[in-house]
Formats: C-alpha cells, sequence, structure tokens
C-alpha cells in the first residue's frame, strides 16, 4: 500500500492536466497524471489507497472502458468521472455502473477538491473494511486471527486449541470469568468437522431452576399443567452438531444425573415422553470454577467430571501473558470501532499502550474489551487513566523478585551449601553461580563461618 493518498489524473488535454495537477497539490494530494488511460492502469492495483479522476472522452480507452478496466482490478476504487455538458447521461449510466461520481466542464477547483477529499474517505473505509473481513473471515488460521497474543501461553493455548479442534472429542474449557471461554468453545466448533452444524450455547447459570429441564430437553403435549403444545428443547437444537454448556459448575444434582446419561449414551428425552432421541453432538463445557473442588466437596459428580473432561483447556488469565495486552487492545479497539461504524478515532499512544500492560485485569479480556468501548467514544482518556491506575511492576521485574527470592530461601535452608541448593532448585552449578552473580547473591552470607 502506498505511503499516503493518491490521486490518479488522466485527461488527454495537457492545459487541463497541469491545472488539475497544481489544484491538488496545492490541496496536498499526491497526483500522477496520464494523457492515456491505458498507462494510468499500470499504476492501478488491488492496493491502491487513492481515487481515480478520468475524462470520459479520450482517444484509445475512454472513460467508460477505463472505469470497467479499473473495476476489473477491485469494484471498490473510487472512479470519478468528467465530463462535459452533453454528455451528463452517459456520466449518470456510468455510475450506474459502479462510478463514484462525476464532475460537469467547467468545474470549480473548490467542486474537485471535495469530490476527491469524499472519495478518498470512501476509500479509506473501504478499506478498512477489507482489512477486518480479512480478519474475521479470510483465508488463514482463525485462531491466530481472533486469539490475539504472541506470549508462549497463548501460542501454546492456540495449538490445543488447534489439534482438539481436528477431533470430535468432548472438551472442558476452565479459566477465570473473561478469558475467552465463550470464543475458544466457538472455534472449536468452527474449526472442527461439524463446521456447518449447529452449535446451541446454553449458559446453565442463567436458566430458571424451575423449567430448567423442560428448557434443556423439551416436553410433550399435556406433559404437564399448561403444556398445550410439544416443545423442542435446547439440546435438540443442537442435533449432529456441537452443544456448548457455560458453567456447568452451577448444576443441580438432579440435573447431573440427567447428564450424566446424556453424556453417555447422547440420547435424551422430552418430558413426558420415553422415546429416545439422538443427540450425535460433540459436548463442549466451560467452568469458572474448579471441578475438582466442587468434586471433592460433594457438590459436582466426579463421573461427570471425568466425561466432561475428556481434554482440557486452560484459559490463560490476563496477568498471565500481559506482554500481550497491548496488542490485544489495539485489536479490540479495531473490531469495537468496526461494529460502531466509526470511521475515525484516537489512536493510542506507546506510553498509554505501555501502561495498559502494567495494570491489573481481574476481568481479563472482557474488562479489556469494555475499556476499548470506553476509549472509543472518549470517556475513557489516557490522562485520567494513568492518575487512576498508577503503573506496577512489570511482569519481568515481578518474575526476577520471585526468583531471587527462592534462591535466597533455598541457600538459607542449605547454609550456603551450592551442591545441595542448585539439585532442589533443579538447574545447574553454573546456573546457580550464574543466577547468584545477577542477583547480587554470595555464598558467604548465607554460611555459618565466621566473617
Amino acid at each position: 500500500m502506498t505511503t499516503r493518498a493518491d490521486v490518479i489524473f488522466v485527461d488527454d488535454d495537457k492545459d487541463v492536466r497541469d491545472t488539475t495537477i497544481e489544484s491538488l497539490s496545492l490541496a496536498g494530494y499526491e497526483v500522477t497524471a496520464f494523457a492515456k488511460a491505458e498507462r494510468a492502469l499500470e499504476r492501478i492495483s488491488r492496493d491502491f489507497n487513492g481515487v481515480i479522476v478520468s475524462d470520459i472522452r479520450m482517444p484509445g480507452m475512454d472513460g467508460i472502458q477505463f472505469l470497467e478496466a479499473i473495476q476489473e482490478i477491485d469494484d471498490a476504487l473510487p472512479v470519478l468521472l468528467v465530463t462535459g455538458h452533453g454528455d451528463v447521461p452517459l456520466a449518470v449510466a456510468a455510475m450506474q455502473k459502479g462510478a463514484f461520481d462525476f464532475l460537469e466542464k467547467p468545474f470549480s477547483n473548490q467542486a474537485l477538491r471535495e469530490r476527491v477529499a469524499r472519495a478518498l474517505q470512501f476509500r479509506k473505509l473501504r478499506l478498512e473494511n477489507r482489512e477486518l473481513r480479512d480478519t474475521l473471515d479470510g483465508a488463514g488460521d482463525a485462531l491466530d486471527r481472533l486469539m490475539v497474543g504472541s506470549s508462549e501461553v497463548m501460542q501454546q493455548t492456540r495449538e490445543r486449541i488447534r489439534m482438539l479442534a481436528a477431533t470430535d472429542v468432548d472438551v472442558l474449557l476452565t479459566g477465570e470469568t473473561g478469558t475467552g471461554k465463550d470464543l475458544a468453545a466457538r472455534l472449536l466448533h468452527d474449526m472442527s468437522p461439524r463446521a456447518g452444524q449447529p452449535f446451541v450455547a446454553i449458559n446453565l447459570a442463567v436458566l430458571p431452576e424451575e423449567n430448567i429441564e423442560h428448557l434443556l430437553f423439551g416436553h410433550e403435549a399435556d406433559a404437564f399443567p399448561g403444556a398445550s403444545r410439544a416443545r423442542y428443547g435446547k439440546l435438540e437444537h443442537a442435533r449432529g452438531g456441537t452443544l456448548y454448556l457455560d458453567e456447568v459448575g452451577s448444576l443441580s444434582p438432579a440435573l447431573q444425573t440427567k447428564l450424566l446419561r446424556l453424556v453417555d449414551t447422547r440420547r435424551f428425552e422430552r418430558v413426558g415422553s420415553n422415546d429416545p432421541i439422538d443427540l450425535n453432538a460433540r459436548i463442549i463445557t466451560s467452568t469458572n470454577q474448579s471441578l475438582n473442588a466442587l468434586a471433592k466437596a460433594g457438590q459436582f459428580r466426579t463421573d461427570l467430571l471425568y466425561r466432561f473432561a475428556v481434554a482440557t483447556v486452560e484459559m490463560p488469565a490476563l496477568c498471565d501473558h500481559a506482554e500481550d495486552v497491548p496488542v490485544l487492545f489495539q485489536h479490540l479497539l479495531r473490531m469495537t470501532a468496526a461494529r460502531h461504524g466509526v470511521e475515525e478515532y484516537r489512536h493510542p499512544s506507546a506510553d498509554y499502550l505501555g501502561t495498559l500492560a502494567q495494570r491489573d485485569w481481574p476481568g481479563n479480556v472482557r474488562e479489556l474489551r469494555n475499556l476499548a468501548e470506553l476509549y472509543l467514544v472518549g470517556i475513557e482518556k489516557p490522562d485520567d487513566s494513568a492518575e487512576a491506575c498508577p503503573p506496577r511492576e512489570s511482569l519481568q521485574a515481578r518474575m526476577e523478585a520471585a526468583e531471587r527470592e527462592a534462591i535466597v530461601d533455598t541457600l538459607i535452608r542449605h547454609r550456603g551449601n551450592l551442591k545441595a541448593s542448585y539439585e532442589e532448585l533443579g538447574i545447574s552449578r553454573k546456573t546457580l553461580y550464574e543466577k547468584m552473580i545477577r542477583h547480587k547473591l554470595q555464598r558467604v552470607d548465607f554460611t555459618d563461618e565466621a566473617e
């Protein structure tokens, strides 16, 4: 893509070319003029970020043919056609074919500049939207495009999801609230052989306890007072696809028993019926609680836990990959702007992105996404943010401090015995020496030897 917005101007009249170049150059545009449309085509590509202005009446390839040739390259390139009074109907017909606008001779410099400005804004928006579509729907691995982050833990998480997506095994997603479990579930489905089948997501924590069974399994007519007709349950809509059960830690003991049978047999019955229905769905579950802890406390069936957790994916908390925060924030900001149809917004400075990486994020990615919303509408201001949330120690500094503390504690317990210390720490003698030098530690400070 070129470094600045360009205008390509085509007209076989040299005086008109010279006048137009001068007018647009004074307005700050970089103008390239051609006498023939055939030569101008050599400069146009799908990534061209400017606008084309062309006369209609020209020898050789005329303006209409030029427009058609441009549309074969990229039908989203804005083309302004210049026409004489008698050719206005022709110009109108060209707009119906996709021309952006037309100018009637003689035109003022102001009119030309205004139309060029509008066309350039149109081109900018179309390129940004195209880039966004490529991010969301383009070729390539959806994980890399949607689950952003270059940290080691994010690379490992993506790779695990990528491998599991190719299988049909059930998956349990764990992690704190806001870490992206819903996105991971959707990607597991979209990248699986079941991608063309239904994806049914059910948040078990928000379903009303009194009729949760009816909502999940459905019911037959007259199954209970007020059931005048049969009703499909949410499970039935997932047949052949993927069933995503969110917040499984909130399941009641009775429902746990029913789901155990469902997971075992992949069959269920509507309330009031004895006829089994084949589910034939992959089951993905998620929780922000420890199912192991709930099982030990007698609040969750161990056999159901094992069936849910055929494979597990731990979604990392944002504090575990703080180095990803700057690029993740920019990604969320760009997505938010596209969703709201915002064409221009303040781009965060490097200093501001640095302060974001140093903040605590108890709400994880969801909290960062909320901040992107506030930033976009101007409620979140970098200066205010820095004032309200003073920077804390970087992740690297905290890791260094933890390492020093571990070495000091080991040396104290072994009274400066280096062999015993590096064996307990699981490192080599050379590595221990290097770390002691870096942390400014001396063996003599931990021994019982007389000073």
